[in-house]
């Protein structure tokens, strides 16, 4: 149902954008989508835990070289192949994004630790500044190989501060203080999945609504090809990334299904908050194997969810 809904908002977003001129991006998308999507699921994590950082040091250092250096080069790799600098860079950003907004939903439904399920959640957000740098590396060294221009056009490094201020710093800190009102904090945690659902419909409503979407139709006429590129390079993707994860993780232990599911699942709305930043540096491209990786990621991890842990 949810995907479904994903591909009726993009739909009724990218008609919007043709008859009615589409909108103008205002980075309050961002703001809107850190206090709907990010902070609701940070009212679980707890000061306390973090000693269960210490207690298992060894794995969160394992994710982490997974999430941050294993899938980016995997990404990078397949991205070289697909010879589109747009393609490669939504690829990319998917590869550095962990988790997700239904990652919560998989780990409970596998019988995961659910609190080491939340600090590996709250780590990767508070981890979205590296991702932001990692993208911009990126583009600094790949530009030559697509033959593109990167540093003389506007990059990702210019929307960093912006992106980690509405998207990180303001969710913790509201948080923080609906926590204390603790009917606000109730009504919000039995409603979340129900906002969740909202939040992104309309975030994918208006982002491909916007005017620089409208670019994606020019895609399709001029540069056909790139759709299906971008099809096999995400199927790729997650085919390998789901291989590693599978080797790499002990799903016997509670504790690293919770980490293998942040792994497997790649934060998708977020990616795609954040490349509506960057299609003028990277191309309108960038979008979809972010659109096909709403489409590839629900269906995959429901597969994983109902053959591996049933």
């Amino acid at each position: 149902m949810k995907l479904i809904s994903i591909i009726i908002a993009a739909i009724l977003g990218l008609t919007y954008g043709q008859y009615y001129y589409g909108f103008i991006f205002s980075q309050k998308i961002c703001l809107f989508a850190g206090l709907t999507l990010i902070m609701p699921t940070l009212f679980n994590v707890k000061v306390s835990d973090i000693s269960l950082v210490l207690e298992h040091k060894g794995l969160m250092l394992k994710a982490i070289l997974i999430n941050y250096l294993a899938l980016p080069l995997i990404a990078l790799g397949i991205g070289l192949l697909t010879g589109s600098f747009g393609v490669a860079a939504g690829l990319f950003l998917l590869s550095v994004l962990s988790g997700g907004g239904m990652v919560m939903h998989w780990i409970k439904n596998s019988n995961s630790d659910t609190s080491i399920g939340f600090i590996f959640l709250f780590i990767n957000i508070m981890l979205v500044s590296l991702s932001l740098l990692m993208l911009h590396i990126f583009g600094i060294y790949t530009s030559d190989y697509f033959d593109e221009s990167y540093l003389s056009s506007s990059n990702i490094s210019n929307f960093a501060k912006a992106v980690i201020y509405l998207l990180i710093i303001i969710p913790f800190i509201v948080s923080r203080v609906v926590i204390f009102i603790k009917p606000l904090k109730e009504f919000i945690s039995a409603k979340q999945g129900f906002i969740s659902s909202i939040s992104i419909f309309l975030i994918v409503f208006y982002l491909f609504g916007l005017q620089s979407s409208q670019s994606l139709f020019e895609l399709y006429d001029f540069e056909p090809e790139l759709i299906y590129i971008s099809l096999f390079a995400v199927l790729t993707f997650y085919g390998a990334i789901f291989l590693l994860a599978r080797v790499a993780y002990n799903l016997d232990s509670p504790q690293e299904r919770a980490a293998f599911w942040h792994s497997i699942t790649r934060y998708i709305t977020l990616a795609l908050v954040i490349s509506t930043f960057s299609t003028g540096t990277f191309g309108v491209a960038m979008l979809v194997p972010i659109m096909f990786a709403y489409i590839i990621q629900i269906p995959f991890a429901i597969l994983v969810d109902k053959y591996m842990f049933k």
